[in-house]
């Protein structure tokens, strides 16, 4: 597997507090909003937030179904709840905390001691978790309509 992998996003504002995201390698489409919680936000649809729990809940799941399937564990299913908590912090609001609620189900008492030590270290193998407080590079560009 290579060291590094890109992911492009394409974002195209709609109207009033909604854009579109896509991908050109993806055939979905998901509109995106300013949350409830802010001036304009409209409620009943993706925002930044939900997207921000929705890869650390994701990415919690891909690491294990790994760590899982290399550990040879055997299991019924998993599910996983998350809650990320977005907070004002020296006068920023930041997504300063992600509550993730594994509920995995398995056919053996007997592995129940290593199941959850394949969860654990799931948790923390996951890239995105290990990433929140990363750097962001920031690329403007401005398009001038003639």
């Amino acid at each position: 597997m290579a060291n590094e992998h890109y992911y492009d996003i394409d974002l195209v504002w709609r109207s009033d507090r909604m854009g579109e995201v896509s991908s050109p390698v993806l055939n979905e489409k998901i509109e995106v909003v300013t949350p409830p919680e802010f001036p304009k936000g409209i409620a009943g649809k993706w925002s930044p937030e939900h997207f921000f729990t929705a890869a650390v809940s994701s990415c919690f799941m891909t690491t294990f179904l790994a760590v899982a399937e290399n550990s040879k564990l055997e299991f019924v299913s998993l599910e996983v709840k998350a809650k990320g908590k977005l907070e004002m912090v020296e006068g920023k609001y930041m997504m300063s905390e992600v509550e993730l609620k594994p509920e995995l189900v398995i056919a053996k008492q007997d592995d129940q001691e290593r199941a959850l030590r394949i969860l654990n270290k799931s948790e923390v193998a996951c890239l995105i978790s290990n990433s929140i407080k990363s750097k962001i590079v920031f690329v403007p560009e401005i398009l001038i309509k003639n």
